[in-house]
């Protein structure tokens, strides 16, 4: 049996149609991280941009301060923490956490806590010798 080529193209531009609108109203559906701000307040850069570019601003304070031994605060990796450690648990990660509540979200884990600690007031981590 032959279909004619206008009802093929109907067939397919229909399913286009159906395949479009299903994506269009699924956007958005999968919840966002509920991150809660121990100390609220005015932040170094807007939250757009520490969403997209807090790692490029914290790799760039890594490599002033490791390389060139220059030491600011502005994106520093302790003034994150000191602002945004949980009043329950005095930490960035763990349950709850700021910094932990997105990693896990995005389905990525940091390096930052293999030599910081995730608590303000602590400069390093602590770990086991071999």
């Amino acid at each position: 049996m032959r279909f004619p080529a206008a009802a093929v193209l109907a067939v397919l531009c229909g399913l286009i149609a159906v395949t479009t609108t299903a994506h269009a109203t699924q956007s958005g559906r999968t919840p966002l991280p509920e991150i809660a701000i121990a100390q609220p307040g005015q932040c170094v850069e807007p939250k757009e941009v520490m969403r997209r570019e807090h790692m490029t601003l914290l790799r760039h304070q890594r490599d002033r301060t490791l390389r060139e031994g220059i030491r600011t605060k502005k994106y520093s990796l302790n003034e994150c923490i000191a602002c945004h450690a949980s009043r329950e648990t005095g930490s960035v990660i763990g349950a709850g956490g700021f910094c932990q509540g997105c990693h896990d979200y995005a389905a990525v884990k940091p390096d930052c806590w293999d030599c910081h600690q995730p608590k303000p007031g602590r400069k390093t981590a602590v770990k086991a010798q071999p």
